[in-house]
């Protein structure tokens, strides 16, 4: 396994917010009104280079180019499936890789109404929280994105699709709440007029139960939505799946989640894989649905995606469908979410896992097996 550190990299605009450049543009001697332009050039214009930004002079865009950069990632790869779902691999400045996954319109997962395209994006490269099932996590944690690599995520796939992304969920590779600083930083400027402009109620942050941290961002003023990967009713089965649960137990995550319906108006998401024989007994769906009828939460269920290498199992759409009207029965709004993208490798991480294992970034942490990408291989 590489033990290489990270390679340095110049800031990039799109992480930059207007305040941050008008002082650049301050202490090189510019009037005020070309930080505006550069702001406009970055997230307007989209702007791929700063020596496109062709309303600077000469000696500005040089001394930007000093400073800045308006592109840290390349594209790498794109996955696709059968009802067009696209994950997209990007690399990063320092040789690593993270994924962002375009899911198409379909029905509103995390918001009130069906959206046009929605981005699954990612917070970390690795994760440090080890869930069980997940394959963002086998190769443990490498580093935090910044607040610019997560917006680029966003005009990468914006540009690659040729389409403008409605929606936003922060539930791809990383836990985001690990990541908080980065994380309010690229909120704030997907959020605002002058940067991508995605409205907050399109924005949802997913969690694995990071209780302290869904406070502090139940005080950050913008009406983003809440998700809980939640994936266990009690803390016995939960904490066999999700070691988050021995540190932030269900009592102190839903006293959590009760601040945050008191900063927030739109309902919480919890979110349950449905794993054969660990969580997927009707007696959980009737704990589960007591604990969403405290919050007033709804439920979105999905059947566990495959990874190669962990023993887990996705049970049957019978039991799936039983699950779910038990939840139903108890007066808890429940989806089951037979989710897009099964046929490439959509669960989070196996993409990025594939490509550092063979390029000898990583180790494969899956012991005398190779990592595959195909059909069945979700």
């Amino acid at each position: 396994m590489s033990t290489n550190p990270p390679s340095q990299a110049l800031p990039s605009l799109l992480g930059t917010k207007p305040e941050e450049v008008a002082a650049v543009v301050t202490s090189l001697g510019e009037p005020a009104f070309r930080a505006k332009q550069i702001v406009e050039w970055t997230f307007k214009k989209r702007a791929t280079g700063i020596e496109a930004m062709s309303s600077l002079s000469k000696p500005l865009r040089q001394a930007l180019a000093e400073k800045f950069v308006t592109r840290s990632m390349t594209l790498s790869n794109v996955a696709g499936s059968e009802d067009t779902t696209r994950k997209i691999l990007l690399k990063l400045h320092d040789g690593r890789y993270v994924e962002t996954v375009l899911i198409p319109a379909s029905p509103a997962l995390y918001s009130e109404r069906s959206d046009r395209l929605t981005l699954c994006v990612s917070s970390q490269v690795g994760c440090a929280y080890d869930c069980k099932f997940c394959a963002s996590g086998l190769a443990g944690f490498t580093r935090n994105l910044t607040a610019g690599e997560i917006v680029e995520q966003i005009v990468q796939a914006e540009a690659y699709a040729a389409d403008r992304v409605d929606n936003l969920v922060f539930m791809g590779m990383g836990e985001p709440l690990a990541n908080f600083s980065n994380l309010v930083k690229a909120i704030e400027i997907l959020n605002a007029e002058w940067g991508i402009g995605i409205g907050a109620r399109h924005m949802t942050v997913s969690t694995s139960g990071l209780a302290p941290q869904i406070k502090k961002l139940a005080d950050v003023p913008l009406q983003i939505r809440l998700a809980i990967s939640l994936h266990g009713a009690s803390d016995e089965v939960r904490s066999q799946i999700m070691p988050v649960n021995k540190k932030h137990n269900i009592a102190e995550l839903f006293e959590a989640l009760q601040y945050w319906r008191t900063k927030h108006k739109q309902r919480i998401t919890l979110e349950y894989i449905l794993i054969e024989g660990v969580n997927d007994m009707l007696e959980q769906a009737r704990l589960l649905a007591k604990r969403a009828r405290s919050i007033d939460a709804r439920v979105n269920l999905i059947p566990y995606n495959t990874v190669e290498g962990l023993p887990w199992v996705r049970p049957s759409e019978a039991q799936c469908i039983a699950f779910r009207d038990t939840l139903a029965a108890g007066g808890v709004t429940a989806t089951l979410r037979l989710e897009k993208g099964h046929d490439i490798a959509a669960a989070c991480g196996q993409l990025r896992l594939k490509q550092e294992t063979e390029e000898g970034i990583i180790e494969s942490p899956i012991p005398e097996k190779r990592i595959t990408i195909g059909a069945g291989a979700a």
